[in-house]
């Protein structure tokens, strides 16, 4: 029964359950819904909200190429080490796909200095950056190259020269990748801020709801349609009925023993 019981408040909420699998199956046939009464600019929009805000696709790129070409190095390196041609055949791969990657995140990155506003004191570090990225998307086609045409791993002391040449790959895009972070994260390059209220930051462990600045556009409906399916899905830990905290609270703790 206990089972039952349990099963019955997950599919119909109840207890720590919320609304249970059937309020979430109803929120995302809700969204269906009013997905089939939008224009296709509104759709788009409301499906890929993060995309839509963005001045380039520039930032959602790059995760490809550094992602593609360090584990290329590393998979490429381990298997010379411990003789593994197939972890090598797999590394290959790795850079093809890092290359092409590369040729398009390199592409949206030129429009994107180009279109996106900057100030000065970023000019200078956006130009690193670009000559940095640009040297990994011409050291990724040659070892593309190189590979391709070799047919196969490469050996001996054109391996060596070949694994230096990924070595130096690998650290130019980290050093690259770490200066794409310092334009965004420190002068905010591309980023539109919003204001945060002191209510917007109030939060609830028991699951009511929360004091948040709505956009009563079509998307902001969609999203919390969406929000209220995923809160209606079981919980994992039980929620706490008694704790309601704000951030940057202090917390009173009681005198310590003597």
């Amino acid at each position: 029964m206990t089972l039952f019981h349990s099963l019955t408040f997950m599919v119909h909420g109840g207890a720590d359950h919320g609304g249970g699998i059937a309020a979430a199956v109803a929120g995302l046939l809700n969204f269906l819904e009013k997905l089939a009464g939008m224009e296709p600019p509104e759709i788009f929009a409301a499906v890929f909200p993060g995309i839509e805000s963005m001045q380039n696709i520039h930032p959602m790129l790059v995760h490809f190429p550094i992602a593609f070409l360090s584990a290329f190095f590393l998979l490429d390196l381990a298997g010379s080490l411990f003789r593994k041609p197939v972890w090598r055949a797999v590394a290959s791969w790795l850079l093809y796909l890092g290359a092409l990657t590369a040729i398009f995140t390199a592409a949206a990155g030129l429009i994107a200095a180009n279109s996106v506003a900057h100030g000065g004191d970023v000019h200078g570090i956006m130009d690193r950056h670009e000559h940095f990225m640009l040297t990994v998307l011409i050291l990724s086609l040659l070892l593309s190259a190189w590979r391709a045409l070799q047919g196969g791993a490469i050996e001996g002391a054109a391996n060596t020269l070949f694994l230096i040449l990924a070595a130096v790959m690998a650290g130019v895009l980290v050093l690259g990748a770490d200066l794409g972070g310092l334009m965004v994260y420190r002068y905010g390059v591309a980023v539109s801020a919003v204001p945060v209220t002191e209510e917007a930051l109030m939060h609830s462990h028991s699951g009511e709801e929360a004091a948040h600045e709505h956009d009563h556009g079509p998307a902001a409906d969609l999203d919390h349609d969406l929000g209220h399916a995923h809160e209606s899905l079981p919980a994992s830990e039980p929620a706490h009925d008694d704790h309601q905290h704000e951030h940057g609270h202090t917390h009173d703790h009681p005198p310590a023993s003597k």
